[in-house]
């Protein structure tokens, strides 16, 4: 995802702020907002590659610190406001107390996949916090995946630009818009699953909550 910046853009504030701006465009990109994170991180690996005049190791540790900076930011967000916001308007699109707590119950099931592979997809790099904050996954959980995730990442795509120059960035792009590809189509089988048996996922979800509230 190309977002609000571009290449030329990039190195010129990589030259100008250094390894900040890698923190503070991953760290923005992973609350929520749409700004070339990857391209940033893969643009100052090669930068680092070609002139020497960047450490790589420095790179890759701001792109994970961004990333799970701002990923906690997201998070926060998404367990503040988010359910808030279904509560209140929810119900314009189908989504009311019953849902909400399927939505929790897949989450808890599934959302250390979601929170670790969406870091490698475009999209769900900017939404996975939020959509977890929302769904009350596990602070602790999400603070597990998404540094495992932030870390592999930024060493997936700094050392692959690093090394392999311009070629990772003409690969990553493609890489990004296949796994987003992928997850809609997910999304759509899993919201197919979810229509034909939401009455008995919804039942399986209140008696997992309601073995929770027994155990306390």
């Amino acid at each position: 995802m190309s977002g609000l910046i571009d290449e030329a853009q990039i190195i010129s504030i990589l030259t100008t702020y250094g390894y900040w701006a890698i923190f503070f465009i991953v760290a923005l990109e992973s609350a929520g907002i749409p700004l070339p994170g990857e391209t940033t991180l893969v643009g100052a690996a090669i930068y680092a590659g070609h002139t020497g005049n960047m450490s790589i190791f420095m790179i890759m540790l701001a792109a994970a610190a961004g990333a799970i900076v701002g990923d906690n930011i997201g998070f926060w967000i998404g367990r503040e406001f988010g359910v808030n916001l279904l509560m209140r308007y929810g119900s314009h699109i189908g989504i009311g107390p019953p849902q909400l707590r399927l939505g929790q119950y897949l989450f808890m099931r599934w959302g250390g996949a979601i929170v670790f592979f969406g870091r490698f997809i475009a999209l769900l790099r900017i939404l996975a916090a939020l959509l977890a904050g929302a769904n009350r996954f596990d602070p602790l959980k999400f603070l597990f995946y998404n540094a495992s995730g932030g870390v592999c990442w930024s060493l997936v795509f700094g050392l692959g630009g690093y090394v392999f120059g311009a070629a990772i960035h003409r690969v990553a792009g493609p890489l990004g818009w296949i796994g987003l590809a992928g997850a809609v189509a997910g999304v759509i089988a899993l919201w197919r699953y979810w229509k034909i048996h939401e009455e008995r996922l919804i039942r399986e979800a209140e008696a997992h909550f309601e073995r929770i509230d027994r155990r306390r």
